[in-house]
């Protein structure tokens, strides 16, 4: 998906985590940033059709700040620990001249979202995470042999990832011959509840953006993660799931119900880890009180100031 396709611009932003590239625009004047944040398989292009989506339903998303994460996409590596990450995305946001955000994370970019909204309550005014990384899928990076019977498919995706790092130079032509023969489309199986459905484009990106290295090493730094920070976020937090998701462990929405005051999970029928590709106008829809947080005040004729009106997508997400 190209960058011009969705009226943003990339740009390089320098971190205390090492120079991130954004894709970044649809100013609005708002001061609220809409920070997107992917998971550990991917980049930043995991959201396109979640915003192609925004604008079909004539409510797009604006303020855009989807990030690169160290070691993913068009950003060096090497990977660094959550918390510093998190700092990075704050000053990514205030680089492109936003005091405040929303943040919103797929899979491990879940934690961090978290994290960032832990770190900067102040800041952030609304956090959402799409098919989040717990403490099952931090059991499994652990010890992913003993921790195959609760997530089989999140420790086979492990020890895959081990498997190409000691490929070295020849995991790269093995994935495009994997992609070649469609035999990489199939493999997705777990990603996806319906991979037939996926278009080539999205397989294809992600083929492209596989990085065991990064994977793995994300996965080592998150071992030790305490969820207890999480107690110290002020706004609302929105999460979003899919039923069929093999990489989630169930227990842990209710963990973090317990850790955040104003927590709500919802579950999509017929999606697999990426609800956000496979079903993005219900998940447009499961976190609109993300996307209404904190919506700058509408200026009246007569100069006076109201309330801005809450934003309406029709229907709602199905549980």
């Amino acid at each position: 998906m190209d960058v011009s396709d969705l009226g943003l611009r990339r740009v390089v932003v320098p971190t205390g985590a090492g120079p991130l590239a954004v894709h970044a625009g649809r100013r609005s004047g708002s001061p609220v940033a809409t920070v997107l944040l992917h998971g550990a398989a991917g980049s930043w292009r995991t959201w396109g059709p979640m915003i192609a989506a925004s604008d079909d339903l004539r409510l797009p998303l604006s303020d855009i700040v989807a990030i690169d994460l160290p070691g993913w996409g068009d950003s060096p590596g090497p990977v660094p620990q959550p918390a510093e990450i998190a700092v990075a995305v704050a000053a990514v946001a205030r680089a492109l001249g936003y005091p405040r955000w929303r943040v919103v994370g797929h899979s491990l970019g879940g934690v961090i979202a978290l994290d960032v909204a832990a770190r900067f309550p102040r800041e952030t005014v609304a956090v959402g995470v799409v098919s989040p990384s717990g403490a099952g899928a931090r059991a499994i990076a652990r010890r992913p042999v003993r921790g195959a019977a609760r997530l089989p498919w999140l420790a086979g995706m492990v020890l895959a990832m081990r498997l190409l790092r000691g490929l070295g130079p020849l995991a790269r032509p093995l994935l495009r011959l994997l992609r070649r023969t469609g035999l990489l489309r199939r493999l997705a199986r777990p990603l996806f509840r319906h991979p037939e459905r996926i278009g080539r484009s999205v397989t294809d990106d992600l083929a492209d953006e596989i990085r065991p290295a990064a994977f793995l090493a994300a996965a080592h730094l998150s071992r030790t993660h305490d969820d207890g920070v999480w107690r110290r976020i002020s706004c609302p937090v929105r999460s979003v799931r899919g039923s069929h998701d093999v990489f989630v462990a169930e227990r842990d929405a209710q963990e973090w119900a317990r850790l955040m005051r104003d927590y709500d999970d919802r579950v999509l029928a017929d999606s697999g880890h990426f609800a956000h590709v496979e079903q993005p106008v219900e998940t447009l829809r499961g976190l609109r009180e993300v996307w209404a947080a904190d919506r700058a005040p509408v200026i009246r004729p007569d100069g006076g100031r109201r309330a801005p009106r809450r934003p309406s997508i029709r229907g709602d997400a199905r549980s």
